[in-house]
């Protein structure tokens, strides 16, 4: 399973704002600078999150953005699930009462490899929080927790 740039950008975006929580909006073109992505590619799924209440937004000379939590409410599966969609390694195993992509689900065999694949990937991204992040980037940068900028 591979998430798309959506997801790790977003995520990378997403700890900017956890490290800047409580001190007001940051701007948008802080968050791109410091992380070496396109303000254009992250207006995008800024967008999404804040559409989902993951970000707020402030507008005026100040503005800028903010979570819309608190960083020990807003997990890794939260924000990948808002910009890459379900957690699910086949269309099979989505969890969506409309889908019915498969007349032998319950037979099938794969299937049960897929489901726990699935299980496994989103109780590992549930698990960890923004606070989460912090705390660990707190411990492993010997208390400065910063991200280094991502290479496109």
């Amino acid at each position: 399973m591979r998430f798309s740039t959506r997801g790790r950008y977003g995520l990378k975006a997403m700890f900017v704002l956890a490290q800047h929580y409580g001190q007001g909006p940051l701007p948008l073109k802080q968050v791109a600078e410091d992380q070496g992505i396109s303000e254009a590619y992250l207006e995008q799924l800024i967008g999404e999150l804040r559409k989902s209440g993951l970000v707020k937004s402030v507008r005026g000379a100040q503005g800028g953005y903010l979570l819309g939590k608190a960083p020990d409410r807003i997990t890794v599966g939260d924000i990948i699930r808002v910009l890459e969609g379900p957690i699910a390694p086949a269309d099979c195993v989505i969890e969506d009462e409309e889908l019915d992509l498969c007349d032998q689900a319950d037979k099938c065999v794969t299937r049960l490899i897929w489901e726990r694949v699935r299980d496994s990937v989103s109780e590992v991204l549930d698990s960890m929080s923004l606070a989460d992040m912090l705390a660990k980037a707190s411990e492993i940068q010997g208390g400065s927790p910063q991200c280094q900028p991502i290479s496109q």
